[in-house]
């Protein structure tokens, strides 16, 4: 079939069933930037825009062996990775990517949900940094989850971002977005960080509204425009671009106008 050689994005993480994360955000994302998808199902969640009310999570080999399908099955050209649930299936992962080394990883690293539910054993947070992480040719951790992999408390100004995300690039990450949402201010500001290359800063107007699903967004964004052999600093502009103008809507809708708000990707 002439669809199976189309580019792919192959979509690892957990299904969400208020259809405001995960995978249905993802396939969602990467089909409005005109990319195919394929999946592979981590864990299956009962939440709500609330909460997550039950977890499930399948078995490693069962991930694998869908991942190993979706890549045999289709032209992969990518591969974004969200919510992984245990150690074991982050094993898993892991031993896909090892076989698949040429395909360019986005993993965004879920540790919980919007509502503070957590959708990663706090035991495996080691195996992602030690083991994932450098499989990956970017991370996009906010400062929340930035801490948690580093071990240590929330920075709470660029120069602790940014010794934060030296030291998980010392540990053999290869590149990450640090995502600036959580941090005060006007202006919202995302930092691209890689060995021995200057940061690279991302800067938008910090926006009234917000959605479930943001984090899913970005990453997804950015695989499908690695898929399409954009290179990372321009895949990471178009992703930032996509997720701004879709919660520009929003905010235009809490304000009640149509004021034209400049979009500044550093």
């Amino acid at each position: 079939m002439a669809l199976r050689r189309e580019p792919h994005v192959l979509v690892v993480g957990g299904s969400d069933s208020s259809g405001g994360a995960g995978i249905t955000r993802d396939v969602e994302t990467i089909a409005a930037l005109g990319v195919r998808t394929c999946i592979a199902v981590t864990a299956v969640t009962v939440q709500t825009h609330e909460a997550v009310l039950e977890t499930h999570h399948l078995p490693p080999s069962l991930v694998a062996d869908q991942m190993r399908a979706a890549l045999r099955a289709n032209k992969v050209a990518a591969i974004k990775i969200g919510m992984l649930a245990t150690a074991q299936i982050i094993a898993a992962v892991v031993a896909v990517l090892r076989e698949n080394r040429h395909v360019p990883a986005v993993l965004d690293p879920v540790l919980a949900s919007s509502s503070g539910g957590p959708l990663l054993e706090a035991g495996a947070i080691g195996a992602m940094k030690r083991d994932l992480m450098p499989l990956c040719g970017l991370v996009t951790p906010n400062l929340i989850e930035l801490a948690a992999l580093c071990g240590l408390p929330t920075a709470v100004d660029d120069g602790g971002i940014l010794r934060q995300g030296q030291g998980l690039l010392d540990a053999g990450s290869q590149a990450l977005l640090i995502k600036g949402g959580h941090a005060t201010g006007s202006r919202s500001k995302d930092i691209l960080l890689r060995p021995r290359q200057p940061p690279i800063r991302f800067d938008a107007p910090r926006l009234a509204g917000s959605m479930r699903g943001t984090g899913c967004m970005l990453a997804s964004a950015i695989a499908a425009h690695l898929g399409n052999a954009r290179s990372l600093e321009d895949s990471v502009r178009k992703g930032k671009r996509f997720v701004f103008m879709k919660l520009r809507k929003i905010d235009t809708l809490l304000q009640g106008d149509h004021r034209s708000v400049k979009f500044e990707p550093g």
